[in-house]
C-alpha cells in the first residue's frame, strides 16, 4: 500500500530517541512561513488539529498532519521525512539535538495515483 508519508532510516532513529525522552509524539506541518515551513515534532497533544488539518499518515508510530492549503499543494507526492544537521523551528522537540527535520518529495506514480484515488 501506497502511503503519503515516509521516514528515512535516520529519521526514524530520531523519532526513537525524541519518544525515549518526551513519551507520544505527533508532528504537524502547516506550509507556514519561518517555523510552519518544516515539518514540526511536538509531544502528543500538545497542538489542537483543526478542521483544516489532513492526517496523512504516521511516522514512527506518531501521526503526521498537515495544513489543508499546503496539502492541495501537495497532494500529488509523497512526501520523505528526513533530518539534516542544523537547528529547526524553535518549538519543534528536536532541536536541542542539533537536528532538524525536513520534508523531500517525490512525485507518485499513475499506479499509485489511482490506488490513492487522486
Amino acid at each position: 500500500m501506497t502511503e503519503r508519508v515516509t521516514a528515512t532510516e535516520e529519521a526514524e532513529a530520531l523519532i526513537e530517541k525524541l519518544q525515549s525522552i518526551h513519551g507520544d509524539l505527533m508532528f504537524h506541518q502547516s506550509g507556514g512561513c519561518c517555523d510552519g515551513s518544516s515539518p514540526m515534532c511536538y509531544p502528543a497533544g500538545e497542538l489542537r488539529v483543526g478542521e483544516q488539518d489532513v492526517h496523512l499518515g504516521a511516522i514512527g508510530g506518531s501521526p503526521f498532519y498537515m495544513s489543508r492549503d499546503q496539502y492541495e499543494y501537495w497532494k500529488h507526492t509523497q512526501l520523505i521525512i528526513d533530518v539534516v544537521d542544523g537547528r529547526g523551528g524553535m518549538f519543534s522537540l528536536e532541536g536541542p539535538e542539533g537536528k532538524r527535520f525536513f520534508t523531500r518529495s517525490r512525485v507518485f506514480s499513475d499506479e499509485e495515483k489511482r490506488e490513492l484515488q487522486l
